[in-house]
């Protein structure tokens, strides 16, 4: 069982580029990659297995990209992400993709050697959604890492002895010898480790070198990660004679999780609300970025709303607005947050935002419901997937209806019960959505279904506000789409091999985004 955080694995990360699981989730690997060769890399080798993913979709999806700015240590908001291939070979460093079957049992699977003069080094890593990772490999020796703590390899001919000595720090989180192709301890705690620590690692007999690696994620992992709840049912229990509203539900799972005070969980989610209303903002007053297939159709939508020219619907309009105004952000790789992936970033968002303006409702109001949106996503990432690449589209925006819908009830002035039927109802909605961008981007169909997601969102929390029966719970919707999922052909699993993607025209589309690409580059 994992124990999702909201700020990790739903509401994050703030990042700049058009998919979350391509370019935030890359440039983590690209990090650790960096932190693993001490920032010095003279050669570095990708391997993308030819059934997978990224086979198809590594360049024009933004992977090269985010590793790139990831090897140079960058992070995923970083404004100069657009150039990371110009800024590589200024730095020197020299890259080779290859497609070759490897047997990769996960779609996103990266496997990337670096080298330098005095050392090589090798990296498997997934991107398992939402800008998430786990990096499975270091040197061909197992590992299970998800860029949450502090982590220090310890390389040496007797890892034995070197973990009985550590075993007398208290500032130790976590210790593990391996023994495989490479021999190491792998250390890993909360806060960077001690340097007279390290200075006595350095001089124990049999250590060859030591490396560090920082975090990745927000939220770190305690020793022992406990949570209240992990499921609906599980979460109404504990509410039992406690009778906690679900944005304190979703507080209160957050603080125990991260080790954090429930104060804290609120302001952060504040700071999200701030870069999320920044999105809109700026979406609204138009974007421009050559490489992509959509232009800033946002800015005449709100003046033909303001003008009263569209069919009256005053509460979607302002949904649909606010959703295109954060989608057309991210495709002018401007900074988003991925909620929960980049590719759906606007309609948890933007329907939460416009409800709540439509209301006139505070900004603390909005927390709270970004808050629940968060809850409900843990839910879903603890039990199914927010992949694209295992789930189809259901799995991202079908996801972020059912977080919407939640808290739009809410915002309406619902109950706990109805915001659960609420977001049962959004996801039962969203069964079977698959995934084909138009193009290898991720604009269209996606802008579409983001503003379909909101749409079905905010049917169902009025729905749910009149007490419609939702039938089914949420956790078996939840463990439904799951399963829907995995019977979902490949080919419509956000390779470009299926759906709209292979359409003339879209083929069309991809074609001449290409030759733009490569007359930009000579």
């Amino acid at each position: 069982m994992t124990y999702p955080s909201i700020f990790n694995d739903v509401v994050g990360p703030v990042m700049r580029g058009p998919s979350s699981s391509h370019c935030a989730a890359s440039l983590r690997i690209g990090r650790i990659c960096h932190d693993l060769m001490d920032g010095k890399i003279s050669e570095i080798e990708i391997d993308f297995d030819t059934h997978g993913s990224l086979a198809t979709t590594h360049k024009d999806q933004g992977s090269d990209m985010g590793l790139f700015g990831g090897f140079l240590g960058w992070e995923a908001h970083d404004e100069r992400l657009v150039d990371s291939e110009r800024h590589l070979k200024a730095a020197r460093i020299a890259v080779r993709i290859n497609i070759i079957d490897f047997q990769a049992e996960h779609p996103n699977t990266y496997r990337i050697t670096l080298k330098n003069p005095w050392e090589t080094h090798q990296v498997v890593a997934l991107s398992t959604g939402g800008g998430m990772i786990e990096v499975i490999e270091i040197d061909k020796t197992e590992v299970s890492l998800a860029g949450d703590s502090f982590v220090t390899l310890i390389y040496t001919g007797d890892p034995d002895s070197v973990s009985q000595y550590l075993k007398r720090s208290t500032n130790v989180n976590g210790i593990q010898t391996h023994n495989g192709a490479s021999c190491f301890v792998l250390v890993t705690t909360l806060v960077p480790m001690d340097d007279s620590l390290l200075q006595e690692l350095s001089q124990l007999e049999g250590v060859k070198s030591i490396k560090q690696l920082n975090p990745v994620l927000p939220i770190l992992a305690a020793k022992d990660i406990r949570v209240p709840f992990i499921t609906t049912a599980e979460m109404l229990a504990y509410n039992k004679g406690k009778n906690l509203s679900l944005w304190q539900l979703a507080a209160r799972y957050e603080s125990i999780r991260g080790n954090i005070s429930e104060e804290a969980v609120f302001s952060k989610m504040d700071e999200i609300r701030i870069i999320m209303r920044d999105a809109v903002e700026t979406g609204l007053k138009g974007t421009e970025f050559e490489d992509r297939i959509l232009g800033p159709q946002s800015v005449k939508f709100k003046a033909m709303m303001e003008d009263k020219k569209l069919v009256d619907g005053e509460v979607l309009n302002r949904i649909i607005m606010h959703v295109s105004a954060i989608m057309e952000v991210k495709s002018s790789m401007g900074v988003i947050v991925a909620a929960p992936t980049a590719g759906s970033c606007g309609a948890m968002p933007g329907a939460i935002l416009g409800v709540a303006d439509a209301l006139g409702l505070s900004e603390e109001e909005t927390v709270k419901a970004l808050l629940i949106a968060g809850l409900i996503g843990v839910f879903i990432s603890a039990h199914a997937t927010f992949a694209a690449e295992l789930g189809g589209c259901q799995a991202e925006c079908g996801a972020g209806a059912t977080m919407a819908a939640a808290s739009l009830v809410y915002l309406g002035g619902g109950t706990l019960p109805q915001s659960l039927s609420a977001a049962s109802m959004a996801l039962q909605s969203s069964l079977g959505l698959i995934c084909d961008p138009i193009g290898n981007r991720v604009e269209a169909p996606c802008l579409n279904r983001n503003v379909m997601a909101a749409s079905n969102a905010l049917s169902c929390a009025n729905m749910a506000l009149a007490d419609y029966d939702h039938l089914i719970p949420l956790d078996e919707v939840i463990e439904t789409m799951y399963e829907v999922g995995k019977s979902i052909p490949n080919t419509l699993r956000c390779t470009n091999l299926g759906g709209l993607s292979i359409t003339k025209t879209a083929k069309e589309i991809e074609q001449r985004l290409g030759q733009k690409q490569f007359f930009k580059s000579c």
